[in-house]
């Protein structure tokens, strides 16, 4: 397993859940759930191997020994095959916070969105607050999922802003909703 040079723990488990540091042999599954979900992602074009491909060996394989990447990703792991993947994104270490990325397996979202969400968090809380020591970690979503909302203020974080008509979607434009937690939340 290849591991995080600024992590002092490389794994995480909750019951049959774990996230491990992104696998390379998990590729081609993110690109396909990435393409199945590019209406709340900000992607503008469906991803191709090749373009998985030069993102995991120019972008993905340098994170691992900087000792302050710009993101620290993780596959999420059901007895340790990969259903969803994300982690630490935009990471800003002066002011010691970073943007939650996730998504899963498309065909997990409809009846077990909630749970998954659970599960990462709770996990991802951890790596962030514990292991980091981060101040702030915070969630900018278009607003096309709104019972995401739900599962991350029944964790305690807290709706900051709504960017009015801050992206187009197909054509019509939409808010961004953040939502953050403040390690002293926690």
């Amino acid at each position: 397993m290849t591991s995080y040079t600024c992590l002092k723990q490389q794994e995480w488990c909750l019951g049959d859940y774990s996230i491990v540091p992104i696998r390379y042999e998990d590729r081609f599954l993110i690109m396909k759930w990435r393409n199945e979900q590019i209406y709340h992602l900000r992607q503008n074009r469906l991803l191709t191997e090749e373009d998985q491909q030069l993102y995991f060996d120019n972008v993905v394989a340098k994170l691992f020994d900087n000792p302050k990447p710009d993101q620290i990703l993780f596959s999420y792991l059901e007895n340790d095959f990969c259903i969803g993947y994300g982690g630490l994104v935009h990471i800003n270490w002066i002011d010691k916070n970073a943007e939650i990325s996730f998504i899963m397996d498309t065909r997990l979202e409809r009846d077990s969105f909630a749970e998954h969400w659970c599960s990462f968090l709770t996990m991802l809380k951890d790596v962030a607050f514990k292991d980091l020591g981060l101040h702030k970690i915070f969630t900018y979503a278009f607003d096309l999922r709104p019972h995401l909302y739900a599962v991350l203020e029944k964790f305690g974080f807290n709706r900051e802003a709504t960017l009015k008509d801050h992206c187009c979607v197909n054509g019509e434009y939409k808010d961004v909703v953040l939502h953050a937690i403040l390690h002293q939340d926690v």
